[in-house]
Order: C-alpha cells, then structure tokens, then sequence
C-alpha cells in the first residue's frame, strides 16, 4: 500500500492538475477522497485551491457548457445534468447555460439531425421524425428546438 498523502502534497498535485486544465471543486473532493485525505484536510486545500483561483465552478462551468456543445454536441438537458453531477450550484449552472448562442446551438443540431436522417431507416415519414425526435432527446435537446430544426428540414426538402 502507498504512503498516505500529505495534505501539501495533495495541494501541489492538485495545483498542478488544475494549471493544465479546468476543474470543479467537486472532482478536487474526490480525488482527495481517493487519496486518503480526511474531510478537514480536503476542505482546507479546496479552499486554498479556489481562494488562489486555481479553482472557480463559474469558469469551468463555461468551458465545460462550451466543450459539450462544440465537441460532442450535447443539448443543455444533459449538459445540465453533466453540471448537476458535478455539484455545480444552480445559479452557475443557469449563468454558464444562458451563455448558450441559440444560432451556435441551432447549428449544432441541424447537421446532427441532417446526418442521422441519412442513416435511419423508416417506413413513414411520421415513423423517421419520431426517431430523430428520440436521438435528439437522447442528446438533451429540447423538444421546442427538435422541432423547429425538423419543421426547417422538411421545408427544405421541398424546395
């Protein structure tokens, strides 16, 4: 078994950890956990942590709202969920989700839509939305949004 962690030394990795990359004060918890580190160590290092801004849940929460929409383009239900899993508060969530462009996330959807349209296989075209509406729920889009993309690519189809 490892040597138990000190807490400066947790302090040091973590640090260094999050100059490389953005991260919530929920995974420094738990990876602190993992180590062995009682409850008032961790506290005291996720404190020092964010009090010298190596740590801040409203800036990872705009990257990680970012990222999931650019990359793997999530829909804000399960981007929420993502934050909410971390135990992001609420009010951040709020703030980094508003920060969504509708056009960007529109134009996200639209092509995710165009393509999984080509490679569905359906008898109707009620039974074809059906199945791209349950793709794009799955993804965390709302249904207002699903909608509005298919109603533009029907008419398009009938150009």
């Amino acid at each position: 078994m490892e040597k138990e962690m000190t807490e400066q030394e947790a302090y040091l990795q973590l640090a260094a950890l999050c100059a490389q990359a953005e991260h919530c004060q929920q995974e420094m918890l738990d990876k602190m956990k993992r180590w062995g580190l009682d409850d008032e160590a961790r506290q005291r290092v996720t404190a020092r942590l964010v009090k010298e801004r190596y740590v801040d849940d409203e800036r990872y929460a705009r990257a990680y709202v970012k990222d999931k929409v650019r990359y793997q383009k999530w829909g804000r239900r399960k981007i929420q969920q993502g934050l909410w899993q971390k135990r992001i508060a609420d009010d951040i969530q709020q703030r980094a989700l508003d920060g969504i462009d509708d056009e960007e996330y529109l134009n996200v959807l639209r092509p995710l839509l165009k393509q999984k349209r080509k490679s569905t296989k359906a008898d109707s075209d009620y039974e074809l939305n059906r199945k791209l509406v349950r793709f794009a729920l799955g993804r965390g889009f709302t249904f207002d949004i699903i909608r509005q993309c298919l109603d533009v690519e029907c008419e398009e189809d009938y150009d």
